[in-house]
C-alpha cells in the first residue's frame, strides 16, 4: 500500500530532528532569494495585490505540513458568527481538480475541491471558495453577502491583500531546523513572525519559537468517534484498551497516532502524504480491528467506506482570555455597517 515514501520520511526526520542535508541548502538559498525577490516586488507595488471590500483574515503558517490552521478557522467562522457577522472562507482548493475560482456547494466532492474545502463546507454551513487566484476567489465570497473572510493558508498568497495575518506554530515541532525549503521545512524565515498581527502555539511551545511574540494558546479536543457508513457515533471511551489501524494522511500524522494513545487505543500506524488521494485498496488491513482516521481524511475515503471505518473529529479550544483577543481583533477589522473598504 502506498503509504508515506521513505525519502519523505527521511527529509521529515531530518526537518524536525537532526542538521539540514548539506546538498540542499543551496537550493534554500535559492529558494530564499525567490522569497525576498517576491516580497519586495509585491512590497513596493511592481506586482498587484487586489483586495475584495470586505475584511480579509489569513490564518497560515511559515512552515510544511499541518500546524492546525483548519480546526482553527472552523473555530473562527463560529465566533464571528455568533457575533452577528456572515463569514465565508477561503481555500487554495489543494488536492482537488478546481483551478478557476468557485463557490463550494455541498454536493462537491473532495476530488474536485479539495479536502479541506469539503470539509469546512460541511462542517460550517457558510460560503466557502477555492481557487489558485484565492483574491478572485474572496471577490465571489464578497458578493455572496459575507461580512468578512477567513482564508485558511495564504500567508504567502501575496496577490490578496489581508487586514489581519495570524500564523499558526505547531509547539511540538517548531520551526524544526530553521532552514528554509527544501532543507528544512520553513515556507519564509522565522523573521517574519515579526510581522504578523497575532502568533498562536498549537500545544505547549517546546521549542520556544514564539515566546517573544506573547501567543494564543490553541488546544485540539477530541469530539465523539462517527461511522463513515452509517452516521452513527461513539463515545472516546471506546477505544480505550483496543487495538486500531491509525490512517493519516495530514501534514503530522504522528500528531493524530499520539491522540490516539493518549485516549488508551494502541494504534496501528499507517502515515500517508498530506492529501492523499485515498482509494479501497489504501485500506485493506488484515485484522479486522477498527479502522481510525483524521476527519479530513475521511472526506476522501467515505465513497468507499465499510463498517470498520471510522473519524475522529476535533475542535479548536482556546482560554477564554485568548479567546476573547482573537475574536476582538477580528471584529476590530469589520468596519460598523459589515463592510470594509480595499
Amino acid at each position: 500500500m502506498p503509504e508515506q515514501p521513505g525519502l519523505r520520511r527521511w527529509l521529515v526526520q531530518r526537518w524536525y530532528g537532526g542538521t539540514p542535508p548539506l546538498a540542499l541548502q543551496p537550493l534554500a538559498a535559492l529558494y530564499g532569494l525567490i522569497t525576498w525577490i517576491r516580497r519586495t516586488a509585491y512590497a513596493h507595488g511592481w506586482c498587484r495585490s487586489r483586495h475584495p471590500g470586505v475584511p480579509v483574515i489569513v490564518v497560515g503558517n511559515l512552515t510544511v505540513g499541518g500546524t492546525g490552521k483548519t480546526p482553527l478557522v472552523l473555530w473562527l467562522v463560529a465566533a464571528v458568527r455568533n457575533a452577528g457577522q456572515r463569514p465565508g472562507v477561503v481555500l487554495r482548493g489543494y488536492g482537488g481538480s478546481a483551478r478557476d475560482a468557485r463557490l463550494v456547494s455541498a454536493s462537491d466532492t473532495a476530488e474536485q475541491v479539495g479536502d479541506e474545502a469539503a470539509l469546512i463546507c460541511q462542517r460550517a454551513q457558510v460560503p466557502v471558495a477555492v481557487g489558485a487566484d484565492r483574491a478572485a476567489a474572496t471577490e465571489l465570497l464578497a458578493r455572496a453577502d459575507c461580512t468578512v473572510i477567513i482564508s485558511d493558508d495564504g500567508l504567502q498568497h501575496l496577490a490578496l491583500r489581508r487586514d489581519l495575518a495570524i500564523v499558526v506554530v505547531d509547539g511540538e515541532r517548531g520551526f524544526g531546523n530553521g532552514a528554509l525549503l527544501p532543507a528544512g521545512p520553513l515556507r519564509e524565515p522565522a523573521a517574519r513572525l515579526d510581522s504578523v498581527d497575532l502568533v498562536v502555539v498549537n500545544g505547549e511551545d517546546q521549542q520556544r519559537v514564539a515566546l517573544r511574540h506573547d501567543p494564543l494558546s490553541l488546544g485540539l479536543v477530541p469530539a465523539s468517534l462517527r461511522n463513515l457508513r452509517s452516521g452513527a457515533e461513539e463515545p472516546v471511551d471506546a477505544l480505550r484498551g483496543t487495538t486500531v489501524h491509525a490512517v493519516a494522511g495530514i501534514g503530522h500524522p504522528q500528531r493524530f497516532f499520539t491522540l490516539l494513545r493518549r485516549l488508551g487505543a494502541h494504534p496501528i500506524e499507517h502515515a500517508f502524504g498530506d492529501h492523499h488521494p485515498f482509494v479501497p485498496g489504501d485500506l485493506a488491513f488484515d485484522g479486522g480491528q477498527r479502522i481510525v482516521m483524521t476527519e479530513k481524511d475521511a472526506v476522501r475515503c467515505r465513497a468507499f467506506a465499510t463498517e470498520l471505518m471510522w473519524c475522529l473529529p476535533v475542535s479548536a479550544e482556546l482560554p477564554a482570555g485568548d479567546a476573547t483577543r482573537l475574536l476582538n481583533a477580528v471584529l476590530a477589522k469589520i468596519p460598523a455597517g459589515g463592510s470594509a473598504s480595499a
